[in-house]
């Protein structure tokens, strides 16, 4: 079989990293171009050390015109910038992992409908798309802990979430509270009640059909580098076992995401594109524990996933990895 040729830009970066190390070892992915710049001409090793003996790529200053599909791993406000500056061919399907393009009416680019790509939502409307708006991390993870409710139209409460996310959700560049010497044995409330993943979320949860709600968000700063652990709670009549139940059916045909029956933590899901997720009820509130990596179901691995819906493949394929467990 003719394997998909693939282009990624902004190859220097922590979620071109996890696609570099995912698609390289796709049996039905060829890596056309690597796009960085800052790079150019040296080997993509040089920047992604735990691709040494796995990679032979080269960075480039130039894009592959014929790609197939290109993963634009860019920062946020800067995809639209580039697609500015760049042409395909009308057949190029583009994964978009910034902000860009997830919020409407800003999902359509010129003659481009972007899809919001979080299959456990439209697994339909990806598969039949040329455009995809990647979701976030942390609305990947809050989403996945609602959307059995949502399709539900069980939403009428407020929702709270309280959520923790690893140094690499923000990204490669250095700043005060990226650099070590502050983020280790040290944890702290960012972006509180205003964090941008929010308007992702709510835009999920109104599409379903739930207006009533209001949502509280605490994003945090944890001292480890990946993963994300959301507590997402609100007031129900469910049952624990009526809830329980709604979720195994909502997420019976979706491989990624998987109910647990005992206490969650980070190190199961870390190098994994799985979303895991744990029912408690206390009283009148229901508690639903999430818990992903957030540079692979968060970032790069759920692009995969969304590419291989796109191009008719097995929705797993190169997506089989083992979680770091210690």
């Amino acid at each position: 079989m003719k394997k998909i040729k693939a282009s990624i830009v902004g190859g220097a970066g922590y979620t071109a990293g996890e696609l570099l190390r995912i698609l390289i070892n796709h049996p039905k992915i060829k890596i056309t171009s690597v796009y960085s710049t800052s790079n150019a001409g040296n080997p993509v090793t040089k920047v992604h050390e735990d691709l040494l003996g796995e990679s032979d790529l080269l960075f480039s200053d130039s894009i592959d015109q014929d790609s197939d599909v290109v993963f634009l791993c860019l920062g946020h406000g800067k995809s639209r910038n580039f697609l500015e500056k760049n042409l395909y061919s009308k057949n190029t399907k583009i994964i978009d992992l910034s902000n860009d393009f997830r919020i409407k009416p800003h999902h359509i680019y010129q003659e481009r409908t972007f899809i919001y790509g979080l299959p456990e939502l439209q697994k339909e409307k990806i598969t039949n798309a040329k455009n995809i708006a990647n979701p976030g991390c942390f609305a990947t993870a809050i989403q996945l802990a609602l959307l059995p409710l949502a399709k539900k139209s069980l939403l009428a409460q407020d929702i709270h979430i309280n959520a923790v996310t690893g140094s690499t959700g923000a990204g490669q560049s250095l700043s005060s509270t990226t650099h070590f010497s502050w983020r280790n044995n040290n944890v702290s409330f960012y972006k509180e009640f205003n964090h941008q993943h929010e308007a992702e979320i709510s835009q999920t949860i109104h599409h379903l059909g739930n207006n009533q709600h209001r949502l509280y968000f605490l994003p945090m700063r944890g001292n480890f580098t990946r993963g994300i652990l959301a507590g997402v709670y609100l007031k129900t009549d469910l049952s624990k076992d009526e809830a329980i139940n709604l979720y195994r059916e909502y997420y019976q045909d979706h491989p990624f995401t998987i109910l647990s029956n005992t206490p969650l933590s980070v190190k199961q899901v870390v190098n994994t594109n799985k979303c895991f997720l744990e029912i408690q009820k206390h009283k009148d509130s229901l508690l639903i524990t999430s818990v992903i990596d957030n540079l692979t179901k968060g970032a790069s691995g759920q692009a995969v996933q969304n590419m291989n819906l796109l191009f008719g493949f097995n929705e797993s394929e190169g997506l089989h990895t083992k979680p770091i467990a210690f």
